[in-house]
């Protein structure tokens, strides 16, 4: 099942210089948000040499880089210090929640940006993926099934506190510009985000919309301050503004619950300036009934007449914002 999905999606970005215009107005899933490849490169050997970024006194191997328990941070000053879960996650399975969301909870796009969501909220999450309350629309898409797995240690761990009120303290910081245009850099799939591809060149947007990283090779040393480029097409932000604000007669106005400057009211997550990637992907799963939960039932009404074309306008608008 898994490569059958896996290949499906990745004949998507293949045809048609990157637009699989067969499904440009699909509904059912929205792909683009699920970028995944059905084969990996194998990583390269650690060559001994020390990786280095600018601003950053640090110096970290192919292989510290890669550690799982114990995430490079570039950058200290940036954040608090880390609790022990966030630095060094708990053997023998629950990673350290600093690797694939950051030090600082910024997150990438295949997984969640979780600095400032209420620590209540972050906790809640956790458990609801350990009992299967909250699932995924493509459980076999590896950041969510990895997350899945985590969560079964993570949910009893002592220190899941701790971690959830660091991510909560940390104030988000805006890392993405929104951009309207029919073409975009022509990108390709590496694992589970975009990239350019090196051979530069162009190709037509379509009905999509791709969150893509402005420097690669800074994303591949897990910087935490790398910024992204968001491609949404023409009109998206005005859409999007007017679904958001009032509903557009389609849905309910986002700030009836999640405040009216879209920063969270409650245990109800922030959602401005998040990952459009992201928050398409879990309007995806509510829209098809995987995710439960406290709180899903009052998103099932929300979702119900929205297409994609719609997740793309709000999700790009909700990122233009300042979280």
């Amino acid at each position: 099942m898994k490569r059958h999905l896996t290949v499906i999606l990745s004949l998507g970005f293949l045809m048609a210089g990157g637009v699989c215009t067969a499904w440009a107005n699909d509904d059912e899933l929205p792909f683009w948000a699920y970028p995944d490849t059905p084969t990996q490169a194998p990583s390269p050997k650690d060559d001994g040499q020390m990786r280095t970024l600018p601003g950053s006194s640090k110096q970290f191997s192919l292989a510290e880089l890669r550690n799982f328990f114990s995430p490079p941070d570039w950058y200290p000053e940036d954040h608090p210090p880390m609790p022990p879960l966030v630095a060094h996650g708990a053997q023998p399975k629950a990673y350290a929640c600093g690797y694939c969301h950051l030090p600082t909870g910024m997150g990438r796009p295949e997984n969640a940006p979780i600095a400032g969501l209420p620590a209540k909220y972050i906790i809640k999450q956790v458990h609801e993926m350990k009992s299967g309350a909250r699932k995924s629309a493509l459980p076999q898409h590896y950041p969510q099934a990895l997350m899945w797995e985590l969560a079964e240690q993570a949910a009893t761990d002592p220190g899941l506190e701790e971690a959830a009120a660091y991510f909560a303290a940390i104030k988000p910081e805006q890392f993405m510009k929104v951009v309207e245009t029919d073409t975009i850099p022509k990108v390709e799939v590496t694992h589970w985000i975009y990239k350019k591809v090196e051979a530069g060149g162009t190709e037509p947007l379509g009905n999509r919309l791709i969150e893509l990283t402005d420097d690669f090779a800074r994303f591949g040393k897990r910087d935490g301050r790398i910024t992204y480029t968001v491609y949404v097409p023409p009109g998206s932000l005005a859409k999007g503004k007017a679904l958001v604000d009032t509903g557009g007669g389609k849905t309910t106005a986002c700030a009836t619950c999640h405040g009216a400057d879209l920063k969270g009211m409650g245990l109800v997550p922030p959602i401005a300036g998040r990952s459009p990637s992201y928050i398409a992907r879990q309007l995806h799963d509510f829209r098809v009934g995987v995710r439960g939960g406290d709180y899903s039932e009052l998103m099932k009404p929300v979702v119900a007449n929205l297409t994609n074309g719609d997740f793309i306008a709000i999700t790009g608008y909700l990122a233009s914002l300042a979280p």
